[in-house]
């Protein structure tokens, strides 16, 4: 009786199939994240720039391609210039006052005192509560007529009479500024405070011992191991500040005319009229993100080493 060798089982996966599902590597665990960046993030973009090449009427019907039009419309704005320029002013002063006043209060929290953690408490009331109801809320405030802070100075003797804070964009940009500073420092003071965390206190320490001050050893030891949070807290500051619409709208709306508006809030008062401009202006407004964020990585060197 001759023997043969056993056959292979029939219907048994190919040897190659392990190896195949290993080259796809994490691709099946995130490809869910993906399709949803692809639905949330640039089908929008998509239906933005299409939109800006539209001709379409205020109640939604498109009435054909515009072309270049709306682009030709809107760089012929007289505001234009106006607004791009503070859109820059607003975001630097913003940012860079969020920055410097967190960093204050980063230092101060990661210290031991009498009311720590209700102080800590009390920072995340403005991140907690509503960006537009805080804005209404200091809209109130500052009214001409029925607002506390005009009752209260004109009681003290320190103004003869009601102003309108929000009427005046000399008054009003720095009133908008200071809103805007003060729902941003949570974030951006707890983002830093957990930077300051992970910085050993062995190395100050050692530095001390050498013979450091305490503005040397913070500037020298201390903000080098804070640079990744501080980046981390100065991009997401960046984009949020640029595209800040809430802090504007609900206290001003960008008035008088443009007066107070920014790139963002400039495109919704060019949506009243013309909503393919307005697209437009969201294209423009989307690609200076994009480039503003880009720059800046370049010249913090983000993905770079320190040598």
């Amino acid at each position: 009786m001759s023997q043969h060798s056993p056959s292979p089982t029939r219907g048994a996966p190919p040897a190659r199939t392990p190896r195949r599902r290993g080259r796809l590597g994490p691709l099946p665990w995130i490809a869910p994240a993906v399709l949803l960046i692809l639905f949330v993030v640039l089908w929008p973009v998509y239906e933005m720039v299409r939109t800006s090449f539209l001709r379409i009427s205020t109640s939604g019907f498109v009435r054909g391609s515009a072309g270049l039009d709306k682009y030709r419309k809107l760089f012929g704005e007289t505001d234009l210039g106006h607004v791009l320029l503070a859109t820059v002013l607003w975001t630097v002063a913003v940012v860079g006052l969020t920055m410097l006043l967190s960093l204050g209060l980063a230092q101060l929290f990661d210290q031991r005192f009498p009311g720590r953690r209700f102080a800590r408490w009390a920072l995340i009331a403005p991140w907690a509560a509503s960006v537009l109801m805080t804005a209404i809320g200091f809209r109130w405030m500052l009214d001409r007529t029925a607002g506390v802070l005009n009752t209260a100075m004109t009681d003290l003797g320190l103004i003869d009479g009601p102003r309108d804070w929000l009427g005046d964009p000399s008054t009003a940009w720095p009133w908008m500024v200071g809103v805007a500073v003060f729902v941003s420092l949570p974030f951006t003071t707890y983002t830093l405070l957990a930077g300051l965390q992970t910085v050993p206190a062995e190395v100050s320490e050692a530095a001390k011992v050498d013979g450091a001050s305490a503005w040397q050893a913070y500037r020298r030891i201390t903000l080098p191991l804070l640079r990744p949070a501080f980046l981390v807290g100065l991009v997401i500051n960046l984009i949020n500040v640029f595209n800040s619409f809430p802090v504007i709208w609900g206290m001003t709306q960008g008035g008088p005319s443009s007066d107070t508006a920014t790139s963002t809030v400039f495109m919704y008062q060019l949506k009243a009229t013309d909503i393919g401009e307005s697209a437009s202006m969201s294209v423009v407004n989307f690609a200076l993100v994009v480039l503003l964020v880009l720059l800046f990585l370049k010249v913090s060197r983000w993905n770079r080493e320190e040598s």
